[in-house]
């Protein structure tokens, strides 16, 4: 699920060199490009889930395991974060261009909140829903514990996650009535990456994981028919969309409310049987792995540092059909060779701090 959440994202983003390009391929790409970012929503939901859920209903459960669990989280996605901001405001600086006057924000993940985002290191909107999901999962779980209640920590949990989603459900309900009915690209800025109407798609990933850890037979039994369900109804909602022509302009529920907790809910079909496939040839295991594993340099450095260089220094106005062809190569080649090095050299040295006797021991204890 990672790899193919990156390729989306790559792949739709080589748009970016086709401008002028229309055509239903076109409009698959652009879909593959929003659908990449809402797997890895569900799918890190799911995975988080699983270790909180353990974490949190364990006997000798304690504080100090929710903040070992952040801790570990933060040594993954913060140095590749900063890392890459870093490379974004260099790159506006050697352009010569004026640096976002909301720059302050990107540095404690404000920077799409509660409204739509500068156009710098655009990408890294996804980030901050993902931080603050984290933060916002072990605060209910604290402060539930003090006010004690008789139930069940399994039942907890599950209370929790559904009203997380509820409440995220409930202010994109106060969008629509709220916000002007605007076209894609409006709700795309205002709607999509604002993580105050966002946070829900992860945890219906958490809720897949209270039902993976709880009804581990329903789960194995039913994956097949669950992922064929996910897949029909995840088509057919596009193919409704497709031929009734239900536009943003004249369905704004559909789209403001409706639409991606729908479709993170088919993507989360998909986990059961997903989870379950444990072996592969090697000419796919190899490298569907290796991409797995620098999926997250492949995000921060795809976009924003290496498609942005490449178009400043190759300009793609003049360039004829076939010249754009070798464009889009190189800029894959680019983007896989730099991710794997940022990966090696930087990204997994840092990770392999997390697993040393010596962090645990002093981070397990704050």
């Amino acid at each position: 699920m990672r790899a193919a959440a990156i390729l989306f994202v790559v792949f739709s983003h080589a748009l970016w060199i086709f401008p002028e390009a229309t055509g239903v391929l076109v409009d698959l790409l652009r879909l593959m490009g929003v659908m990449g970012v809402e797997i890895f929503f569900v799918l890190s939901g799911f995975l988080i889930g699983r270790i909180l859920f353990r974490i949190f209903t364990k006997d000798s459960f304690k504080t100090k395991d929710l903040n070992y669990f952040l801790i570990r989280r933060w040594f993954r996605t913060l140095p590749n974060y900063y890392l890459a901001l870093l490379i974004n405001i260099c790159i506006v600086f050697y352009f010569g261009r004026e640096r976002p006057d909301s720059l302050w924000s990107y540095f404690f993940f404000l920077q799409n909140a509660v409204d739509g985002m500068d156009l710098f290191f655009t990408e890294s909107w996804s980030l901050p829903v993902e931080e603050f999901a984290y933060i916002i999962c072990p605060f209910l779980f604290y402060l539930a514990l003090l006010f004690r209640f008789t139930i069940s920590k399994e039942m907890l949990f599950l209370w929790i996650t559904l009203f997380i989603i509820g409440f995220f459900i409930s202010t994109k309900v106060i969008y629509n009535h709220n916000a002007p009915i605007g076209d894609m690209t409006y709700w795309n800025i205002n709607l999509k990456a604002v993580v105050l109407y966002r946070i829900d798609a992860i945890y219906y990933g958490v809720l897949a994981a209270y039902i993976s850890l709880t009804k581990p037979k329903v789960w194995n039994l039913k994956s097949k028919q669950l992922l064929l369900l996910g897949f029909i109804l995840f088509i057919t909602l596009h193919y409704i969309i497709g031929v009734k022509q239900l536009t943003i302009e004249k369905y704004p529920f559909l789209w403001n409310v409706f639409y991606l907790p729908f479709c993170s809910i088919c993507i989360a079909l998909s986990l059961p049987f997903l989870s379950k496939w444990k072996t592969s040839p090697n000419i796919l295991l190899k490298p569907i792995t290796l991409i797995s594993l620098i999926s997250y340099g492949m995000y921060l450095l795809h976009y924003s540092i290496i498609l942005q260089l490449m178009r400043y220094f190759k300009p793609i106005e003049n360039l004829q059909f076939d010249d754009k062809i070798i464009f889009v190569a190189v800029y894959l080649i680019l983007t896989l060779v730099l991710s794997y090095v940022l990966y090696r050299v930087y990204e997994k040295p840092i990770m392999d701090i997390r697993d040393k006797p010596f962090f645990k021991k002093r981070f397990s204890k704050i």
